[in-house]
């Protein structure tokens, strides 16, 4: 606040007080993107249900894997060397983890439909869409950071239980690095596509439903569509994707890793505007 002095009537010297100015860049009450950014890791961190969720996918992930590996090399016979995908089966338990992180990513979101406290977090934030993209960045980043670690660790894990006569692989081989990094990528693009999925719909049991309907039942659809169709959208499905991603051999008829990644990406994408347009529109 600043003063001023100014000769009023009579001679006599008037004290001004000039109007304060502006402390901070964004009006009161409303939050900035940093902001948003901190709110939302508290959120996530402080909750109960992603810490239980994080420590199941690693559970699920590493041990379903270990379990995997050690039952093949104990009962390993030569024959099974003829298409035997030892990177793909230490990194199996990702289409179990892939449930737990996908419900994750959908109670980011319904959570707070559920409990009402969407409208004092949309009610701090002129723009709405701002809420959703914070949302996402958050957990994207810790669902990418743990997904990675996992399997990165399931696919050690598991390559130092295939030991000898049992085929093994190392970082170091064709499809071998590319397959773990991308079940990382993978497990974390299904997430925030179930996220945007939650956005959308609003419910945790419907967008439950949807994310799991998409995931297992739609694969079951479409093989049970002539042969002719079913081929040519099979490779469109996120199941098909990841099997794709996670494997040092691929399906001759589906995309290439990454071009199916970034079918993937699409998705989620997709499904984060549509969830953004209907956020800025719609009743908290």
């Amino acid at each position: 606040m600043t003063t001023a002095s100014t000769t009023g009537g009579g001679g006599r010297a008037v004290a001004v007080r000039a109007a304060p100015a502006p402390s901070r860049l964004v009006p009161p009450g409303k939050a900035s993107f940093a902001g948003l950014l901190r709110s939302e890791w508290t959120k996530l961190r402080t909750v109960r249900s992603t810490v239980w969720s994080l420590a199941v996918v690693v559970v699920i992930s590493v041990g379903v894997g270990v379990l995997a590996t050690a039952e093949t090399r104990a009962h390993w016979s030569p024959s099974q060397a003829v298409g035997f995908d030892a990177t793909r089966l230490s990194l199996i338990g990702v289409f179990f983890a892939q449930l737990v992180v996908g419900v994750l990513g959908i109670l980011v979101v319904s959570s707070e439909y559920g409990t009402g406290t969407i409208r004092a977090t949309l009610a701090a934030t002129p723009r709405r869409p701002h809420v959703l993209v914070a949302k996402a960045a958050v957990f994207g980043a810790v669902a990418l950071v743990v997904a990675e670690v996992v399997a990165f660790v399931s696919y050690l894990v598991g390559q130092a239980l295939l030991t000898a006569p049992a085929t093994h692989t190392s970082l170091s081989d064709p499809g071998a690095l590319r397959a773990v990094i991308g079940s990382g990528l993978y497990l974390c693009v299904l997430g925030l596509f179930a996220l945007g999925l939650a956005t959308v719909i609003r419910h945790t049991a419907g967008a439950i439903g949807a994310f799991v309907g998409i995931l297992l039942v739609l694969p079951l659809v479409v093989s049970a569509l002539p042969s002719s169709l079913s081929h040519a959208l099979e490779r469109y499905l996120p199941e098909r994707i990841g099997q794709n991603l996670i494997s040092a051999h691929l399906h001759p008829a589906s995309f290439t890793p990454w071009a199916g990644f970034v079918v993937l990406c699409g998705y989620a994408a997709a499904m984060l505007v549509l969830g953004g347009v209907l956020l800025a529109r719609r009743d908290a």
